[in-house]
Parts: C-alpha cells; sequence; structure tokens
C-alpha cells in the first residue's frame, strides 16, 4: 500500500456514496485524494488505487490521462496553472502566461530547478468574467491576474517554500 492509512479512510468515505456494483464511480476522487498526498499519480500510485477499488489498473490508468488535474510526473511544490482558453485569451490570459514564463525561467509543462513552481496551461476553469484566471495546486483559484497580483502571489508562496 503506498498511500497512509488516513488517505484510504478517505477513498473508503467516497467508496460508501456508490453503490457495491459501481466502485469505478470513486476512481476521480480518489486519484484526487492520492495526488493530494503524493503530489503527482505515478503508475504505481495507479496501479495501487485500482487494485484498493477493485477495478482493472486501466480503467484508474484512463481517468488519470484524461483529465488534466492529475499530474502524472512530480510537479514544483506550487503548480500554477494558466487559463488560456478564448475568453481568458481575449482579457490577456496568454499575457499572463507570457509574464510567468519569463518570470519563472521555464515553459509550460516545466518545474524550476528548485523545485518550487511548476507551470501548466489549462482550460476554461469556468470563472470567465474574471479573467485571466489562474489556479494554484489545483484547489485555489486566482482571479484578475494582472502582474502586480502575479508578483505579490509569487513572493508569497517563496516565503511559504522557504519557511517550510
Amino acid at each position: 500500500m503506498l498511500l497512509s492509512p488516513q488517505a484510504y479512510q478517505r477513498i473508503d468515505r467516497e467508496l460508501a456514496k456508490f453503490p457495491a456494483d459501481q466502485r469505478k464511480s470513486a476512481i476521480m476522487a480518489a486519484l484526487a485524494i492520492a495526488q493530494e498526498e503524493k503530489g503527482w499519480v505515478s503508475a504505481e500510485v495507479i496501479a495501487d488505487v485500482a487494485a484498493y477499488i477493485g477495478v482493472p489498473a486501466i480503467a484508474v490508468q484512463e481517468v488519470a490521462t484524461f483529465y488534466n488535474m492529475f499530474d502524472k510526473h512530480p510537479v514544483g511544490r506550487f503548480k500554477i496553472t494558466v487559463c488560456t482558453n478564448l475568453p481568458c485569451a481575449l482579457r490577456d490570459g496568454v499575457k499572463v502566461g507570457e509574464y510567468l514564463k519569463e518570470k519563472l525561467g521555464i515553459h509550460y509543462g516545466e518545474t524550476t530547478p528548485d523545485g518550487m513552481f511548476s507551470l501548466a496551461e489549462g482550460e476554461c476553469m469556468g470563472a470567465c468574467g474574471d479573467a485571466p484566471v489562474m489556479l494554484l495546486n489545483n484547489h485555489h483559484m486566482c482571479v484578475r491576474m494582472e502582474q502586480a497580483k502575479i508578483d505579490e502571489m509569487i513572493e508569497e508562496l517563496k516565503k511559504q517554500g522557504e519557511s517550510a
């Protein structure tokens, strides 16, 4: 078993929401729990989640590779996903992405050498009216992200990273 007992308890709570013959319905939640604990979903974690849920590993692999919220390789401590879908792009989403690439010295799909930041390109996050939008570590929505707010956010995250 690759996850903590607490993670498996959380997965059990998700499994309890579905009939016994619908265990596949808990795959997304189980992957999210695993990724939250491990930072990403390796092939070993995918196989472990599949075995624990009692479904074929390919069923879990399909979900993990279909949704871009699941990281199939290690990412930095802080993953910043920039929405570049059309509404955000029209409201400087592309410029925000370019600014972050320059500021962090990396491209989409890369991690800074210190392992602190990863940068990802994302699809619509459902907050078009607040564009440009970014998602921090798949959980925290950052809206109306102009350069000054980005600079402030990066500095705050660096401080958090240093104190950990």
